[in-house]
């Protein structure tokens, strides 16, 4: 039951219970990024992670696709080189890094083509759940590009060096059913479902232990590119916290008790 909508220029903003939807709205150009959709993403992403009713996130696309990639049209004029680095790392950089920090889990629904920055979005997502006639795609190289948004640091942890360098050395439209062989996606929903599977999947994380989801995903960030050392350590200064936490407790009552717990997410 959808107990909150809000319409912003290019974004649908819904609360169901304790996840939120975010739906980028420009079908007409298959959500391709503009300036109003990239301020609307930073605003709805951290009216997510700051709204403490809110224990997970769904990001999704209006109509055939999820996210094109860039509008150039938005760019007012041509595109040249200095443009495109400011932009990469004043506006993809950081709403990039706002999904990959939050920490509550948000599942990607992709429907149609993921393309570009748009798959950059897809791939920032801690899970995906795709259509079953969706696709991701690096499309850079095919107009002599490299990819940008945070992709080949993605792809790498996704799948390695070599299939990164594969997927964007060639271009090529990525299946559904491709993605989930080399790990891309969690899951493939039909098309006509997807929004069903991924809205059941948000809930049932949304009941989950909130804090210590997001401190785990904080943990397996760090955990690509320290030590061992260096991430017990990290590991044993967050365990300190969640053993002081509401839900940790009653975790350990429900299990002495023999029932389901009851997560608050605190």
């Amino acid at each position: 039951m959808i107990e909150t909508q809000t319409t912003y220029e290019a974004l649908v903003y819904e609360q169901d219970e304790a996840v939120a939807i975010l739906t980028m709205n420009r079908p007409e150009r298959r959500n391709a990024l503009n300036r109003a959709l990239e301020n609307d993403l930073m605003a709805a992403l951290d009216r997510a992670r700051d709204d403490e009713a809110v224990r997970a996130v769904i990001l999704t696309g209006a109509g055939r696709d999820f996210c094109s990639g860039a509008d150039l049209a938005s760019f007012g004029g041509p595109l040249t080189g200095k443009k495109a680095h400011r932009h990469i790392l004043e506006v993809y950089g950081p709403i990039v890094e706002r999904i990959v920090t939050m920490e509550k889990p948000i599942v990607g629904a992709l429907n149609g083509t993921a393309a570009g920055a748009g798959c950059s979005l897809a791939l920032a997502c801690d899970l995906r759940v795709m259509a079953d006639d969706a696709s991701l795609m690096q499309a850079f190289s095919n107009i002599g590009l490299v990819p940008d948004a945070g992709s080949t640091w993605l792809l790498a942890r996704h799948v390695g060096y070599s299939r990164a360098f594969e997927i964007c050395a060639l271009g090529e439209r990525l299946p559904a059913a491709r993605c989930l062989a080399l790990g891309l996606t969690n899951r493939v929903a039909q098309a006509g479902l997807l929004m069903e599977e991924a809205r059941a999947w948000a809930a049932h994380l949304a009941q989950r232990p909130t804090l210590a989801l997001g401190l785990t995903k904080k943990a397996l960030h760090l955990a690509q590119t320290a030590t061992l050392a260096d991430t017990i350590a990290y590991e044993a200064t967050l365990q300190e916290r969640c053993i002081e936490s509401e839900d940790h407790r009653e975790g350990v009552m429900a299990f002495l008790e023999k029932r389901d717990p009851v997560f608050e997410g605190k």
